[in-house]
């Protein structure tokens, strides 16, 4: 089965024809591309004069490439579409069908969205004389919504990311309010504003003096993200900074942090209303996406220099990592007990929870696991809607904390 789209070969005009596919090959893959790119993609090509492999590569992806985490899309597709033939071995492996088990999943080495995109290709490329044969199984089917909840992000096609991505947008964020030192009016309050009530007898000469009270203000805590760009979370951390563009919009005070192996301050990235524009600032400002981690190195220069500017008033702090360390937890628990006693609540999200025979083996997970009020997962829609209600409402469902402690200890 030949699962890349028939294109003329010989004729006049055949490779910038072979351009314009791959670039709505790359469309349908999720990148931001038009007609425009295409354009320019053929005019780069004519320009660069292509003699080798790498020339159409690197040509290609300077017009077509606007973020670092395009990248890996893109390597992808082009080495697929270009007749690779090693990873067109590699994909067709990964469309025969696996037996079931309970071991963990390899990591695929071609995305869904790339898998899907060229299938859908082919589909479209289908003889008209040829008639597919459709069988419907009405037992033991869910809704699309339901489906999109539980999947994980790392499996979904660029149509159910877009659909994820809106999901998020439309969150509602009613956080839990906490009491702060300054005062309001009211009513029904213990303490007697002084001020307020001599104002208030000066309307009526001072004949009358109506007591004025007032009591303690609530408002949401202080909200403080930190977030693992790294190679193993590249899948993750691409979706989690739609769910911290939604938080930035959504509230104020609202501390963004990303970091592999050194700690970048985005927060005011995000807080753009467009979320694309929001995106490729971040991507064209963090020098160390999809790299390595170093969560002890990173940890120790935020508790220096951000910690007394961002955790004070009850801030609640979200540590979204896997908690695989490059540096083997070196000075790692030290920085997380630093960082536990400087916020009201520390929540660990990690999107290796969604594998039920989790083990904290790892010495990063082990320095960290001790030092932490809550540790869930995030992985799809359903572990996102979990820490909002954690994070409105106090909801204990989702938090793993005591059962991966035992496990350690054991």
């Amino acid at each position: 089965m030949n699962l890349l789209p028939e294109l003329p070969a010989g004729e006049p005009g055949a490779f910038a024809e072979n351009i314009v596919h791959f670039v709505r090959l790359l469309r349908a893959s999720g990148l931001p591309l038009g007609p425009g790119k295409a354009l320019d993609a053929v005019r780069a090509v004519e320009a660069a004069g292509i003699r080798r492999r790498d020339d159409l590569y690197w040509t290609l992806f300077a017009v077509l490439v606007n973020r670092r985490d395009q990248r890996e899309l893109f390597d992808q597709a082009f080495h697929i579409f270009w007749r690779d033939p090693k990873i067109l071995e590699r994909m067709m492996s990964l469309l025969l069908p696996e037996a079931e088990g309970t071991a963990e999943p390899k990591k695929s080495e071609v995305s869904q969205r790339v898998r899907q995109a060229l299938l859908s290709a082919h589909g479209r490329n289908r003889k008209a004389g040829e008639q597919k044969d459709v069988e419907i199984d009405a037992t033991l089917t869910f809704s699309a919504e339901e489906l999109l909840q539980q999947k994980d992000f790392a499996e979904m096609t660029a149509e159910e990311l877009d659909r994820a991505k809106a999901a998020l947008a439309r969150l509602e964020w009613p956080f839990k309010p906490q009491h702060v030192r300054r005062l309001k009016p009211d009513d029904r309050g213990h303490r007697i504003d002084l001020r307020a009530s001599l104002q208030a007898s000066l309307r009526s000469g001072g004949a009358i003096i109506p007591l004025r009270r007032k009591s303690p203000g609530e408002r949401p805590p202080p909200l403080v993200v930190l977030c693992d760009i790294s190679g193993s979370m590249s899948q993750y951390s691409r979706m989690f900074l739609h769910f911290m563009h939604a938080l930035t919009n959504d509230r104020a005070r609202v501390h963004s942090f990303l970091f592999g192996t050194r700690l970048t301050n985005v927060t005011r990235l995000l807080r753009q209303r467009d979320v694309d524009k929001a995106l490729a600032a971040v991507s064209e400002k963090v020098p160390d996406w999809s790299g390595g981690t170093r969560i002890g190195t990173t940890l120790e220069e935020f508790n220096r220099l951000w910690s007394r500017r961002v955790l004070g008033q009850g801030a609640v702090v979200l540590l979204v990592t896997d908690g695989l360390d490059r540096e083997g937890g070196a000075g790692l628990a030290r920085e997380m007990e630093r960082l536990h006693k400087s916020c009201r609540r520390l929540i660990w999200l990690n999107p290796l929870l969604r594998w039920d025979g989790f083990e904290p083996k790892a010495a990063g997970i082990r320095a960290i696991l001790p030092h932490v009020d809550d540790f869930r997962p995030v992985h799809n829609l359903n572990s996102i809607a979990d820490l909002v209600a954690a994070l409105s409402h106090g909801s204990n469902a989702g938090n793993r904390l005591q059962q991966t402690m035992k496990r350690m200890a054991a």
